[in-house]
């Protein structure tokens, strides 16, 4: 009696063990989805100029995860090289945060389908005569602490001192006061950050491209239910237009980017 009493408190160990390892049924139940984002990467997720709330592409995705769950949002701000410890820290449920696939990356955590494929380019002060990403052998160039425009300029520039920031205004700010002679970043954000310095500084995007680097929503590995439900939502706005409407939202031609959208939502082809 007492052996057959043992094997259903294991058994029912085991199966509360499973429960609690479901995470898509833990999000359901306590009715909320904590997406961790960056909230200083525009057009991605930062603060709108009105109500100061963080609004963004990543954000709106953070928003149809949350809605497809039937749960309320919760925005958490991280910092890009927290972003991982963040996730398997159980701190945030899925990063949403300009998070670039890369196969050191996929070893500790799991990917979605990619929501968006990021050029990683190389910025100059119009001034400092550089006309190629080849010129910056040898010299100074910033980028953000644990990106992957960090891993971009040490794999494409193995002569260049790399030189990281905690977030990407410091790393061009550095550039613009001539601390280091180029500033590697998201293309999009490259775009936005030229705009807003043509007056004082103008700067230059040099090419080639870097790499281009497909993001994906970060989630921990082995949660099978929440990767399908959040992989099954992501095919469903791109086959009903609804990614495509984000995209042109914040960097369409309706915006101060202009840029077509030269991707579409599919698996991360590593």
């Amino acid at each position: 009696m007492n052996a057959r009493f043992a094997l259903v408190i294991l058994a029912s160990t085991l199966v509360a063990g499973t429960a609690s390892a479901d995470q898509l049924a833990d999000i359901k139940a306590k009715g909320v989805l904590t997406c961790g984002t960056l909230g200083t990467s525009e057009p991605f997720s930062f603060p709108d100029p009105q109500t100061r709330e963080i609004t963004g592409y990543d954000v709106d995705f953070c928003k149809a995860v949350a809605k497809s769950l039937g749960v309320k949002l919760e925005l958490k701000p991280i910092a890009v090289a927290a972003r991982i410890p963040e996730l398997q820290q159980g701190r945030v449920d899925v990063v949403i945060a300009n998070l670039g696939w890369s196969p050191e990356r996929a070893e500790q955590i799991a990917f979605s389908n990619q929501y968006f494929a990021s050029q990683q380019k190389v910025a100059a002060l119009k001034a400092s005569g550089f006309t190629a990403v080849k010129d910056l052998a040898g010299k100074r160039v910033s980028a953000t602490k644990g990106s992957s425009s960090e891993l971009a300029v040490r794999k494409a520039l193995p002569t260049a001192t790399t030189v990281t920031f905690q977030d990407p205004p410091s790393g061009f700010l550095a550039m613009q006061q001539g601390k280091v002679d180029g500033f590697v970043l998201s293309e999009l954000a490259l775009v936005k950050f030229k705009q807003q310095s043509e007056a004082t500084s103008p700067v230059v995007i040099l090419e080639p491209s870097l790499m281009l680097e497909p993001w994906g929503v970060g989630m921990r590995k082995g949660e099978t239910a929440l990767i399908k439900h959040v992989n099954s939502l992501l095919e469903s706005m791109e086959k009903s237009g609804e990614a495509v409407q984000v995209y042109d939202k914040w960097m369409g031609m309706g915006t101060p980017y202009k840029m077509p959208r030269g991707f579409k939502i599919e698996p991360i082809k590593g």
